[in-house]
C-alpha cells in the first residue's frame, strides 16, 4: 500500500524530500508561486506534478487529488522575529488603523488549507509554520474551519535538532508548529513516537524524553517555554538535554576565512563585539557568530550578557532567507593553517547569510629534531606517538563500553553530563596546563614558561561567512541536492525551507496510523 501526497507551498523541497524518505510515499503534486523554487523542486523531485501559481487564486479542482496534503503557508507576517511586534491592524487610540495588503495576504495563505480540504477531503494533513502562528486572531477560527469539514486535530511544537524518530535530526535549533489533522473515525497518529531520545544523569540510562511545557497553555519555543524531562519519578522527572546533531556536521572545513587582521574591509563593530565576548567565553574554539541583519542583543544595546556567538558543537541557530552566519575560527597568526572539523552543532539557520565561523589558535607540539617547530590545530590528525618529548590529546568517554578516540574524529553524542575526559600523552618536559603541577626540576635548569592558555587576539582569528551549500547542509538537505539560482537564491530558498526531518518524522506517524508503514 502506497500513500500519495500535495506539497502546498513546496518551495525548495525540504517537505518533499522528507516525505519520499518515508516507506511508501509519493509526493504527486507540488505547488509554489516562485519560478526558481519550482525550479529547484522539479531539479530534485523530476517524477511530482509542478504548479506554478498564486496557490491562493488556483481552483482546487484542477489541482490532482492525493491522500496527504503538507501545506507550509507563508510565515513572514506571523513571525515577531527581528524585533517586530505582532501586526494585528487593531485601531489605533484615535479610532483608526492603517490596513497592511501585503499582511492580510500572506496570513490568508492559511485559509487555502480548508479550501483545498474542503474538495479533496484528504486523510491526513500537515501544515506548518512559525509558533507566532498560534497568536494569529483567526487560528481557533481556521481550527473550526477544519473541525467542520471532519477533521480532529493536535498541534506539535518541535524543534528540528529533535527531529530524530527515522533518523538523524537537523543540525538545525529550528523552533516550527505543525498542526496535524485526520478524519474523525480515523486512528490518532501516535505522537509519543516522536519524543527524542535524552541520556538522564541521575537514572543513569537513555530514556525517551518528556516535552513539558512551562505554562499551562502549552505553546511555544525550546527552553523558552518548554523542556525535555525524564519520564521517571524516581529522580523527579529531572530535565534532560535529548541528543543532537553539531553545527560542525555542516561546516566545510576545507573553506579557509581571511585572518581578521589582515581585512581591507573591517568588520562591523557589533560584530567584533561578539567576537570579543565569544573569544572570552569559548576561548580557543570555533564559533557562529550572527554578523548580519538585525540582531537585538548585547552588541546592539549594551546591556545584559547576550551575545549571538555559539560555539560550533551546538545546533546552528535558526537560518532565515537571507546569509546572516559566519564561522570564526580562533588561529595562531600565520599562513598556511586552516581549520579542521569542530565539536558542537549548529543553531538556527536562516534564510540569510549571518554566521560567521572562528577558528582556534594552534597547539605547538613539545618534539625533537627537524619537527620541533611543528604546530597543528587541535583538530588535526595526531601525529605518531613516540617515547619522548611530544604530546597529543585523546577523548576518552568515562561510562560505557566507549573506547578513547583521536580529538580530530567527530565527538560522540554530548549529553548533559561530563562524558568526555581529556587525556594529554605527553612525554618528558612537554607543555603543561599552568594549573597542573610542576614535573620534577632538573639540574640542567630546562623548565621554562609554561603555556599561555590566554584567548587568542582578534585580529589572528580568521572569519568567513557561510557558503550556500553549508546552509543547505544546516538544513538537513542531502549533501548531492541541487539549489539552483545565484547565493542569494540558493540562500533564500535553504532558510525558507521546511527541514527534511522533521518532516519525515511526522508525516511516518501519519502514514502509520492509516496504515502504511513509516
Amino acid at each position: 500500500m502506497s500513500l500519495t501526497l500535495t506539497d502546498m507551498f513546496c518551495g525548495a523541497g525540504g517537505s518533499s524530500t522528507g516525505a519520499i524518505s518515508v516507506p511508501g510515499i509519493e509526493v504527486r503534486t507540488a505547488m509554489n508561486h516562485w519560478a526558481r523554487a519550482i525550479e529547484t523542486h522539479n531539479a530534485n523531485h523530476p517524477d511530482a506534478a509542478h504548479v506554478q501559481a498564486d496557490i491562493s487564486q488556483t481552483d482546487p479542482r484542477y489541482v490532482a487529488h492525493s491522500d496527504i496534503l503538507w501545506a507550509s503557508p507563508e510565515c513572514t507576517n506571523h513571525s515577531v522575529a527581528k524585533g517586530r511586534k505582532r501586526i494585528t491592524n487593531q485601531p489605533d487610540l484615535f479610532g483608526e488603523s492603517i490596513a497592511d495588503e501585503a499582511a492580510d495576504r500572506s496570513r490568508a495563505t492559511m485559509w487555502d488549507v480548508p479550501r483545498f480540504a474542503e474538495h479533496h477531503d484528504y486523510k491526513l494533513i500537515i501544515t506548518e509554520n512559525v509558533v507566532d502562528a498560534a497568536r494569529w486572531v483567526m487560528f481557533d477560527a481556521w481550527l473550526m474551519a477544519m473541525k467542520s469539514l471532519g477533521y480532529e486535530h493536535h498541534v506539535v511544537y518541535l524543534n528540528s535538532m529533535h527531529a530524530q524518530l527515522g533518523g538523524l535530526p537537523a543540525p538545525q535549533s529550528r523552533d516550527r508548529m505543525y498542526v496535524m489533522f485526520w478524519k474523525k473515525g480515523n486512528p490518532r497518529p501516535d505522537f509519543d513516537s516522536l519524543r527524542p531520545l535524552a541520556y538522564c544523569p541521575a537514572c543513569d540510562k537513555q530514556v525517551r524524553a518528556m516535552q513539558v511545557f512551562k505554562k499551562p497553555e502549552c505553546w511555544g519555543r525550546y527552553r523558552a517555554q518548554y523542556v525535555y524531562r525524564c519520564p521517571s519519578t524516581s529522580c523527579r522527572n529531572q530535565i534532560v538535554e535529548p541528543g543532537w546533531l553539531p553545527a560542525a556536521h555542516a561546516i566545510d572545513w576545507t573553506l579557509q576565512g581571511e585572518r581578521i587582521g589582515d581585512r581591507t574591509r573591517p568588520l562591523a563593530d557589533k560584530t567584533m563585539a561578539r567576537i570579543r565576548a565569544g573569544l572570552e567565553k569559548y576561548g580557543r574554539h570555533p564559533m557562529q557568530v550572527h554578523a548580519q541583519g538585525n540582531t537585538y542583543d548585547s552588541a546592539s544595546t549594551g546591556k545584559g550578557n547576550y551575545f549571538r556567538i555559539w560555539p560550533t558543537g551546538e545546533a546552528l541557530r535558526t537560518q532565515t532567507g537571507s546569509a546572516e552566519h559566519g564561522l570564526l575560527v580562533p588561529v595562531e597568526g600565520r599562513d598556511g593553517k586552516e581549520a579542521r572539523h569542530a565539536m558542537e552543532a549548529m543553531r538556527t539557520q536562516t534564510t540569510r547569510n549571518e554566521t560567521g565561523v572562528l577558528v582556534p589558535p594552534l597547539i605547538v607540539n613539545n618534539v625533537s629534531g627537524a619537527d620541533r617547530s611543528r604546530t597543528a590545530t587541535i583538530y588535526d590528525p595526531l601525529r605518531t606517538l613516540v617515547g619522548g618529548g611530544m604530546h597529543e590529546s585523546l577523548l576518552m568517554p568515562y561510562y560505557g563500553s566507549s573506547k578513547p578516540q583521536s580529538i580530530d574524529q567527530p565527538i560522540g553524542t554530548l549529553t548533559t553530563v561530563d562524558r568526555y575526559a581529556m587525556i594529554t600523552l605527553r612525554g618528558q618536559n612537554a607543555p603543561k596546563s599552568p594549573r597542573d603541577v610542576m614535573d620534577t626540576f632538573a639540574a640542567n635548569g630546562q623548565h621554562h614558561g609554561l603555556m599561555s592558555l590566554e584567548p587568542p587576539k582578534v585580529e589572528d582569528c580568521t572569519f568567513r561567512m557561510l557558503e550556500p551549500h553549508e546552509i543547505t547542509a544546516g538544513m538537513a538537505f542531502p549533501k548531492d541536492y541541487i539549489m539552483t539560482g545565484n547565493k542569494r537564491e540558493q540562500v533564500k530558498q535553504a532558510g525558507n525551507a521546511v527541514t527534511p526531518p522533521a518532516a519525515r518524522d511526522l508525516i511516518s506517524i501519519g502514514a502509520n496510523s492509516l496504515g502504511v508503514a513509516g
